[in-house]
Parts: structure tokens; sequence; C-alpha cells
């Protein structure tokens, strides 16, 4: 007698978990470049080779915002030879990115004070913010001349200045990252292990993640890319909860 048996019924795949904003801290493009006998300025420019086709991977696996710390309010201290070229490498990236933006659907915003900047690279961050503002495919963050505890304490006097309380949500309102998301990932590249004064307030509740490689190395790796929300993807986010338990310690179910 032949026997029917009926196949187990597969319980649907849960979601994988995907950040929505990812942060990365770009560091070590000095030691790369140094590394490969190259001058250290070399590094600067290889950070920047791929950087469209990284930012299109993300955006495409469901991350909606990405920010990248290229130049700190500290960074100025470097010498006046590095600081130069890296103003030109930020003014003719930014015009390139103008082109992505339309092409891609892409907004791009860049924070930090623009007080100390060259004025044709200001002029390129607003002319940026501005063309790019409507779109609505993703949001790419350039964090120029930042510093954390400078945009809070910003932040802190516009909200004095305005003479009212304010709550967790409202003071968001006045600080220069107060429209984008919480960061979910915060990624920093080269053994580094620290946030440098980064996103402060929008790191509260992010997972952290230090790689050894250098910027110039991820910035052109999918291999990277995919390791990255693999690793968010095993985190477990309680932001503060977690298993119940009894009080003989016991989980409960």
């Amino acid at each position: 007698m032949l026997k029917i048996f009926k196949g187990k019924e597969s319980k649907p795949t849960a979601p994988v978990a995907v950040p929505k904003h990812i942060a990365f801290i770009c560091d070590g493009n000095r030691r790369w470049a140094e590394a490969r006998g190259l001058p250290p300025l070399m590094g600067h420019k290889a950070g920047i080779a791929n950087f469209e086709n990284l930012a299109d991977w993300y955006i495409a696996h469901g991350v909606t915002t990405l920010t990248f710390f290229i130049f700190s309010t500290e960074n100025w201290n470097r010498s006046k030879e590095e600081v130069d070229y890296l103003m030109d490498l930020f003014y003719t990236e930014l015009k390139k990115n103008k082109k992505h933006a339309l092409e891609k659907n892409l907004r791009y915003r860049v924070i930090g004070s623009r007080d100390r900047l060259p004025k044709r690279l200001a002029d390129m961050c607003d002319e940026l913010e501005e063309s790019s503002a409507e779109n609505t495919g993703g949001t790419v963050v350039f964090a120029l001349n930042y510093g954390g505890m400078d945009e809070i304490v910003n932040a802190a006097n516009a909200a004095i200045a305005a003479g009212e309380p304010v709550t967790r949500e409202t003071f968001e309102t006045f600080m220069d990252t107060g429209d984008l998301l919480p960061v979910d990932l915060m990624v920093r590249t080269s053994n580094e292990i620290r946030i440098s004064n980064f996103l402060l307030w929008k790191l509260a509740y992010a997972e952290l993640m230090f790689v050894p490689e250098h910027w110039p190395d991820l910035v052109k790796s999918e291999k990277i890319w995919q390791r990255t929300l693999d690793e968010f993807a095993r985190r477990n986010r309680r932001f503060g909860g977690g298993k119940k338990a009894n009080y003989a310690g016991k989980n409960k179910k």
C-alpha cells in the first residue's frame, strides 16, 4: 500500500534586519598609502574612488541614509599642504555628486560649520544640498568640519535663544542632524576603536563595528560591505529591554 506523506509546511523566513542609517568614520587613508610606498595624500584620493558605487550598493540593499565623517573640527591641525589638498578634493567630489544625485534621485546633505571652508567649497555644499533637496531615493551625508560636541552646544544655545523648554524631540530640531534618522550602525575602519566626537546624539543606540581594513580598502570592497550588513543582522538590539525573567532568574517563555 502506498503511503502518502505530507511535506511539512515551511515556516516563513523572518526578515533580515537591515540598518536604515549607517555612519562611517573613514579612517586610514594615509596609512593605506604609506603601506604601499605612496605619498600620504594619495590615500585621500583612493578614499573617494568607487564612492558612488558604494552608496548605490547600500541603498539598493535597503539602507536609506549613509553618513561619512570626512573632516573633523580637529583636522585643521594637520599640515596646510594636506588641508589645502583635502579642500580641493572635497570640492571636486561634491561637484561630481551633483550629477550622481540627479541620476539616482539621491538627497545630499553636508553637516558641520562652513565658516572656515574655502568659499567655493562652502558654495558647492549649498548648491549640492539645494539641487537635491527634493530627491527621495535615499540620503547621503558628508560630515565636513563637523564636531559632535559643537553640534550639541550650538543646538543648546539656539534652544535657549528660542526661549522655550525643550524635549528630546524638539531639541533635535535645533541640531544640524535633526532631520536625519538615528544611526543604527557605525562602522570605523583602520582598527581604531573610538568614536572621535562623531554624531554623539545620533549614536545613542547605534551598534558599533570596528574593522581592520583601511578606508580605501573598504570603499571598493563589496565583500566588506556585505560583512557590515551580516554583522548588523546578528546583533540583538534591545534598546534597554531584554527577555523577561522571573525572580529565580529563569527566562519566561
